[in-house]
């Protein structure tokens, strides 16, 4: 993949980001942002990454060519719309994996509430005289207590996460 031939090409040739980044006219952060497959450079920018890396085109996007094509932009920018769209499946697949997390803590946080209100303390009037009973009875009572103090800042939480998410779409 074009992240990883970046990497693998900069590393080779004992540049640092900021070095490759220097002879690009980027910052670093644009550099690393294509190493992690964040995103990836422009048809213009890879030509002028190509010839930074002293390395062609071809060898950055992970295909050997024998003979160089008339229409080498037009390659390039078709093989990058690939990568582009590739990117963009990635990310719309997390963004969906972190929405489903977050319904379902936010599910599970209301419904751990309706538990607890439905049995409505059971444990206020045990016999504390049991030792056992006591050590259950209080890690009941601690579990409760930290729940609902904290439940409602996790909730709205998980909320802002979703619609963040959802907004971002």
């Amino acid at each position: 993949m074009l992240s990883e031939n970046i990497k693998a090409i900069r590393k080779s040739k004992g540049l640092s980001q900021e070095e490759l980044a220097v002879k690009l006219n980027v910052v670093r952060q644009t550099i690393s942002k294509w190493e992690q497959g964040l995103s990836v450079p422009d048809a213009d920018m890879l030509i002028s990454l190509s010839e930074a890396l002293d390395t062609p085109v071809s060898i950055l996007l992970g295909e050997i060519v024998e003979q160089t094509e008339v229409n080498d932009l037009k390659v390039i920018s078709e093989k990058l719309e690939i990568i582009n769209l590739q990117l963009t499946l990635s990310r719309n697949a997390k963004q969906k994996k972190l929405t489903v997390f977050f319904s379902l803590f936010a599910v599970a946080i209301i419904a751990i509430w309706v538990l607890l209100i439905n049995l409505g303390s059971p444990y206020l009037g045990w016999d504390y005289s049991d030792p056992e009973r006591a050590v259950v009875g209080v890690l009941l009572h601690a579990f409760e207590w930290f729940f609902v103090r904290l439940s409602p800042v996790a909730l709205i939480g998980a909320v802002v996460v979703i619609f963040l998410i959802w907004k971002k779409k």
